[in-house]
């Protein structure tokens, strides 16, 4: 009896479980079917530590991967990460060159162990502006994944959710004035489907690291909503176990979506 009281006390309080534990018993329950991450807080990891700006987006990019490959064991279908805003040209020269070619060695050193895992790679943002490099990576990963059924991973490149909207806005205008669409059954539905993230469903949960509290002009739209989760972690620290947390804590939420 005794054996069984702890046994029950222990499951009550998923901080007592082994990691293995606690994503068995995550599975138990509902999990978020689309999660967005605003990856922030390379930078002040790097000065922390005396280094290179540079530094702390390289280790970012290493926990793509990990958090990629948590994710999809989990049964999330996708997982959006904003890797780079429409404002993030007015950094420095040097810190844009840098970050231009993270998705290019990130998709080249990973894309082989992405297709092993069944990953789809996507990309939503204004690909015209990229690099020729990196846009030779990121088109490469997406044909190499097109027929892959797992996770969806879709990158935020070069996007920002107001140009985002005004685009979508100027498409809705140009086919209804060209008789595509009947501007009097203009919908929610239809209006989304002119988005960058048509095809995949809103999100369900959004994370954002390192302390901030606001959205940076990302999915403004489709995070009506979402289950916000923030955390102090700064992205570079930010492992597995913190994504069992804010899935743990996806789950003790009611959503309602405006009903009662």
């Amino acid at each position: 009896m005794l054996r069984k009281l702890q046994a029950w006390k222990k499951s009550q309080d998923p901080k007592r479980l082994s990691l293995s534990e606690r994503k068995e018993q995550l599975k138990q329950q509902p999990v978020p079917e689309h999660i967005a991450i605003i990856m922030d807080g390379n930078g002040r990891w790097a000065q922390k530590r005396a280094l290179p700006r540079m530094m702390g987006h390289h280790e970012g990019m290493k926990v793509v991967r990990q958090i990629t490959k948590a994710a999809n064991e989990l049964g999330v279908k996708a997982l959006t990460l904003y890797a780079f805003s429409t404002e993030n040209w007015k950094r420095p020269k040097v810190e844009v060159e840098f970050l231009m070619k993270l998705p290019e060695e990130f998709l080249t050193t990973f894309l082989p162990e992405l297709i092993e895992e069944n990953v789809q790679v996507r990309i939503m943002g204004e690909k015209s502006e990229l690099p020729a490099h990196t846009l030779r990576a990121v088109e490469k990963a997406i044909n190499e994944t097109k027929e892959n059924t797992g996770l969806i991973l879709n990158f935020a490149l070069n996007y920002g959710s107001r140009h985002e909207i005004i685009r979508a806005v100027q498409s809705l205008i140009k086919d209804a004035e060209a008789g595509k669409v009947d501007s009097s059954v203009i919908s929610e539905e239809m209006f989304s489907s002119y988005l960058m993230s048509s095809g995949l469903q809103d999100p369900d949960l959004l994370i954002r690291t390192s302390g901030e509290l606001r959205l940076s002009n990302f999915m403004l739209w489709q995070l009506a909503y979402t289950e916000f989760w923030f955390t102090d972690v700064l992205w570079p620290d930010f492992r597995e176990i913190h994504l069992i947390e804010a899935i743990e804590a996806f789950q003790t939420r009611g959503r309602r979506f405006g009903g009662v």
